[in-house]
Formats: C-alpha cells, sequence, structure tokens
C-alpha cells in the first residue's frame, strides 16, 4: 500500500530513529574509543552504520509479509518455527532490557547532577525511579504521543549539538587526534555497533507510515545518515578538547560508575567555560530521553505482540509494568551499568538486528520468492556475507 506520507510524518519518523540511536551511543563513544582513535573510529563508524542499516531493511522486508503490528516474535516464528520464536524472545528482551538499564542508569545520573546543582540532592534509587515514572506515561501514550514528545526533544537537542559543535570546534587541538590503535577496537565495538541499534522501532514506523514501503526505505537511510554525521563531528570536538589520559581523561571515565556527569566535568575542566558545561549538561539529558523513548516503544510493543496484550487498559498498565520494571530493578541494584549494559546490548544488537534478519529473509524468500519486496540486493550472496560479518563480529564479542 502507497500511501503520500505528510512532510512533518516523514521528519517525525526520521527523528525516531535519530532519537533512539543519539544517545548513549553519542555520549559513550568517545569514551570507549578513546583509544582506538579518531581517524580509525571513523572507519569502524562507517563499517557499522552500513551493516546495521542493512539489517534494518531487512527486518522491514520480512516485517511487510504479515499483518500491521507484528514484531520480531511473530517474524522469528513465521520464518524460522519455534527455535526461531524462542531465541527472537530471549535476545529481543535482553537487548531492550539492556538498553533502558543503561538509559535510566545515565538519565539518572544526569538528572541527579541537574538537581545537585539546584541544591536538591537525592539518592540515586529515587533519581532513577523518577527518571522512569515521568517518561513510561508518555510511552503508555502511545508512538504517536512519543512521536510528538520526540520531535519537540530532539529539535531541542540538534539545536544545543550543532551550538556545542560551533563553540567547543575553537578548543580543539587537533594534534589529539592523531594516533591511536586498531587493535583496541574489540573492546569497544559492540558500543559502536549499540549506537546503531534503531532497527528496534522499525516494524513499530511501519505501523505509523500505513505500509509505505518507499516513505519508510527512505525514512530508514536518511534517518540513519544523521546519527553517523552526528557521532563523527561529536568524536572529533571530544576527543580533541579532552584529554586521553590522566585522571580526567577519556580512558579513565571507562572505569567511572558515573560516565555520563564525569564526561559532563572533564569537559568543563578542559574548556573552562560555564556556557558550555550548562549546553552540555542539557544535552545530555535530551539524549538520554529520546532514546529512552524510542527504546520503550519498541518493547511495549513487541511485549504486546508476543504475549497477546491489549495496549490500553488493564492488560496495556501490566505491559507498562514487564516494559519498565526488570530495567529499573537492575539499574537500583547496579547504578553504575551504564557502559557495561551498552557493551552487553552490543551482542544482542548483532543477533537480533543482523544474524536474526538475514536468515529471517533468507528462509521467506526461499518459501515464498514473490511473497514481498526485496529491499536489500544481492539476492543470497548478500545475506550470505551480512551472516558471515554477523558471526565475526560474535566471535570477537565472546
Amino acid at each position: 500500500m502507497d500511501v503520500t506520507v505528510p512532510d512533518s510524518k516523514f521528519i517525525g519518523g526520521m527523528l525516531l530513529i535519530v532519537g533512539t540511536s543519539i544517545g548513549g551511543g553519542m555520549l559513550a563513544l568517545p569514551v570507549s574509543t578513546a583509544e582506538v582513535g579518531f581517524t580509525n573510529s571513523i572507519f569502524f563508524l562507517i563499517m557499522c552504520w552500513l551493516v546495521m542499516t542493512v539489517g534494518a531493511l531487512l527486518i522491514l522486508e520480512v516485517n511487510l509479509r504479515l499483518p500491521a503490528g507484528s514484531n520480531m516474535v511473530s517474524m522469528a516464528k513465521f520464518t524460522l518455527g519455534k527455535p526461531g520464536q524462542i531465541i527472537a524472545w530471549i535476545t529481543y528482551l535482553f537487548l531492550l532490557y539492556t538498553l533502558l538499564a543503561a538509559y535510566i542508569s545515565g538519565g539518572s545520573d544526569v538528572f541527579n547532577g541537574l538537581l545537585q546543582k539546584a541544591h536538591i540532592p537525592l539518592p540515586s534509587w529515587l533519581t532513577s525511579l523518577l527518571f522512569t515514572l515521568l517518561f513510561s506515561f508518555v510511552v503508555y501514550a502511545g508512538i504517536r504521543a512519543v512521536d510528538y514528545v520526540n520531535r519537540g526533544l530532539m529539535f531541542g537537542k540538534l539545536g544545543v549539538y550543532l551550538l556545542l559543535v560551533i563553540i567547543i570546534s575553537p578548543h580543539v587541538d587537533l594534534s589529539s587526534l592523531r594516533g591511536g590503535s586498531i587493535k583496541a577496537i574489540t573492546g569497544s565495538l559492540m558500543i559502536l555497533i549499540t549506537s546503531f541499534g534503531f532497527a528496534s522501532i522499525v516494524p513499530s514506523l511501519r505501523e505509523y507510515f500505513n505500509d509505505d514501503v518507499h516513505a519508510l526505505r527512505k525514512v530508514i537511510l536518511l534517518g540513519s545518515l544523521v546519527p553517523l554525521t552526528c557521532y563523527i563531528l561529536w568524536d572529533a570536538v571530544i576527543m580533541g578538547v579532552v584529554e586521553r589520559e590522566g585522571s580526567d581523561g577519556l580512558l579513565a571515565l571507562m572505569t567511572n560508575d558515573h560516565a555520563t556527569s564525569g564526561l559532563t566535568n572533564a569537559l568543563s575542566n578542559a574548556v573552562q567555560s560555564e556556557w558550555i558545561t550548562g549546553f552540555f549538561g542539557f544535552f545530555t539529558s535530551i539524549c538520554m530521553i529520546t532514546a529512552f523513548l524510542g527504546v520503550s516503544i519498541g518493547l511495549f510493543d513487541f511485549l504486546a505482540d508476543g504475549l497477546t496484550l491489549k495496549k490500553t487498559g488493564l492488560q496495556g498498565k501490566w505491559t507498562l509494568i514487564l516494559t519498565f520494571l526488570p530495567p529499573l530493578a537492575v539499574v537500583l541494584i547496579n547504578p553504575g551499568i551504564y557502559l557495561h549494559a551498552l557493551s552487553y546490548a552490543g551482542i544482542c544488537c548483532v543477533i537480533l538486528l543482523l544474524l536474526l534478519p538475514a536468515l529471517m529473509t533468507w528462509r521467506a524468500r526461499a518459501v515464498d520468492p514473490r511473497g514481498g519486496i526485496q529491499l536489500v540486493p544481492g539476492g543470497n550472496l548478500s545475506l550470505g556475507l551480512v551472516t558471515l560479518i554477523a558471526v565475526f563480529l560474535l566471535t570477537l564479542a565472546i
């Protein structure tokens, strides 16, 4: 079904992808790739963007063969049977719960930092609880509500991002962007993969765009290019300003339980500007919120589909509890899980958003070659290449 999509809706779809991508990735990348070096990290960012975007298109291709509202569970069962369904359930739950735990941890850390500046000290468990409760109501209202809230936040985020890049750029030391070790990529590759994990919301976008294949493909391609560009520029300004070594250096933040607020402090010490520090604090806040909303709506829809629950009424409330209680519990037990959670999520991203889509697409095309539109050219050769890349990435991670 091909319908005309309003420009505002198209932009909203792109911003949902941008918002889901630019969250933990934007803040964690300069820290996780500090040892790799700026020049080397550009190459790996482009490679990760390419393979994860292909994975997103494969998910869309399979999803379009099923009724609207179907998610990864339905897709895996339809193409790979019961074993595929079980793998999808376990991996998808672990991925999105892990991402939510990361964003609750990072978001509450930023929230706590803002409250402390306002001389309102609160325990970390309370800020985590308040952060989760506040934005869970937006998710309960559905993807349309998430879209509208996300649009406002995203325009603010992109505006502050551009402003930060402009005002930090004069402080960049180009010599700091040289060097680095390619071998160190094995420790940060999963965080790079996670930074392009937007494909979790593709089934929700399909429903939102009423099966408009042309618009969906365009939204995925253009929407994913925005975070890639932002990541490269962000790495340049942060890695060019904040020292790599030292107690306030990027490498030290890898073992810091308060990595998000720690990065704010490191940047503040490097540029000695209250304006930049204030803007950066605002930016990190929106990063966490937009990523939290995008991942949350994907998990909410997934649970409703997999458990055959309604998204409204009493069943909707139970779905909401199942969405947020597990990751909140993890953060309450381990508040500093932010960077570790992003690394674990990367392994799940490879399985769920790369390996499974390749296998599901191969099976769907084999059973019914004319049953859908092929969004990724190259036939079985392309699918085999994606599968090999996924296995290689998993081998590196393990």
